[in-house]
């Protein structure tokens, strides 16, 4: 049987072409660590979310609301996550070290709170793409009696 070989040149370079594609982002994926925030969102009547009009390649504002009867406390620290085919992976820093103040910010029950995060330091400006915020909270009933709760807030880079 004779077959056409001009007809399967393109198609096997096709392959190869979307192989090396596939392989040139697997390998950026494999520089990033995936993310170890499996339970997130679970502090039962608190939540995160973007305030509208604040994200920028550099900063945004999140807004905090504690509709609950507990007490939360968070700090300045934060992560970044980046999702690729729908999982989260970690934003590389720019920095080796560095350290954040350690200051305690009180959500009081039933109240609405806004913070802002600057990463330009530790992360530079953010390319496109859909990204979230990742934040430690705390359930704080007194010192040394605490739990801890992540929470998330999803936003995009256009």
């Amino acid at each position: 049987m004779k077959r056409n070989l001009i007809s399967i040149v393109p198609v096997v370079m096709s392959l190869i072409l979307a192989a090396g594609c596939n392989d040139e982002q697997k390998s950026e994926e494999a520089d990033l660590e995936p993310t170890p925030y499996e339970t997130v969102n679970n502090f039962q009547g608190v939540t995160m979310k973007i305030k509208e009009g604040s994200v920028s390649p550099t900063n945004l504002t999140v807004v905090f609301e504690n509709n609950s009867d507990k007490q939360g406390l968070y700090g300045e620290g934060f992560v970044l996550e980046k999702k690729s085919e729908n999982q989260w992976f970690g934003v590389p820093s720019n920095v080796d070290e560095y350290s954040i103040q350690d200051i305690g910010y009180d959500l009081e029950p039933e109240t609405v709170q806004e913070w802002e995060a600057v990463w330009e330091i530790l992360y530079g400006s953010l390319d496109e793409g859909e990204y979230r915020i990742v934040k430690e909270i705390m359930d704080f009933r007194e010192t040394g009696d605490y739990d801890e709760y992540y929470l998330t807030a999803e936003f995009m880079i256009d």
